[in-house]
């Protein structure tokens, strides 16, 4: 890729850049979105949109543009891109702005819109039906994981952890409660039930989640949204995560202890690959 969108300009991804004084470098005072890309199709883009503006609003941050004009220039980034094929990553970023640092909401400060697309690779067949690695880290996150917020460190810390211990993931826990993953959402198996930890202020309400509810759900798969505890995933038929990025991807150790990638795992990711192929 080597356009971003920089508040109203197409800029070379090199050249692009905001003020030393935006409160998303300052404060990390803004909200993210990440949407798959897949052959030219924003893969849940209303979903993703609807989310980004609840954020938004819980933070008290003017949409910059409406969703409409969001919408437009999105789709121009992609056309001026030549992404019509593949899969990449759609990044908006947006923050309350410009303005002197001061921890007070700054007034009258226009929020600042950045857009970028990158190249990924989704999990292959193999590696769905080989699973991956996960361990346990504490959840030391703020308390509105419900939000959005381009304030990661916690979340980079649990997943620099996972990655120096060669896992893809670190499932948080919090006292003996997990909570979610430091990039994905968290469900276990048990006895035929899909189990996750309820949409509250303790997790981001994954689109991908969404999805993987729905699904489960026309697949007549019993469905437990409730706070479930580390004892709990120990003895689970199967986990897996689920994010934009990863999809569905059954997890086959947590720990040092080995998991089976089970049926109700592979079930909903094929009827999740369906589910995007429907949408391009």
């Amino acid at each position: 890729m080597n356009l971003a969108y920089v508040n109203g300009q197409y800029l070379p991804r090199l050249d692009a850049a905001v003020s030393i004084e935006d409160r998303g470098y300052q404060f990390a005072d803004g909200v993210y979105e990440v949407i798959w890309l897949k052959n030219g199709t924003l893969i849940d883009e209303a979903a993703h949109f609807k989310r980004l503006k609840r954020s938004l609003k819980e933070l008290s941050i003017a949409m910059p543009t409406t969703e409409r004009a969001l919408s437009i220039i999105t789709h121009e980034l992609i056309r001026r891109n030549h992404a019509k094929q593949g899969d990449y990553m759609l990044y908006i970023q947006i923050t309350r702005g410009t303005a002197r640092r001061n921890h007070l909401f700054p007034k009258a400060t226009r929020p600042s819109l950045v857009m970028t697309l990158t190249r990924f690779t989704p999990p292959t067949e193999a590696e769905i039906n080989k699973g991956v690695k996960i361990i346990t880290h504490p959840d030391i996150r703020w308390g509105r994981r419900d939000v959005k917020s381009i304030a990661l460190l916690p979340n980079i810390l649990a997943r620099q952890k996972a990655g120096e211990a060669g896992a893809r993931e670190a499932m948080l826990v919090n006292g003996d409660t997990v909570t979610e993953g430091s990039t994905a959402n968290i469900f276990i198996v048990k006895r035929g039930v899909l189990i996750t930890h309820p949409a509250d202020n303790q997790i981001l309400n994954g689109v991908t989640r969404l999805a993987i509810l729905a699904l489960a759900a026309k697949l007549q798969i019993k469905i437990e949204e409730r706070a479930f505890t580390t004892k709990e995933v120990a003895a689970a038929d199967e986990i897996f995560i689920s994010s934009t990025t990863a999809g569905v991807l059954p997890v086959s150790q947590l720990d040092a202890k080995k998991i089976t990638v089970g049926k109700i795992a592979l079930k909903l990711y094929a009827a999740y690959q369906d589910y995007v192929s429907a949408q391009c």
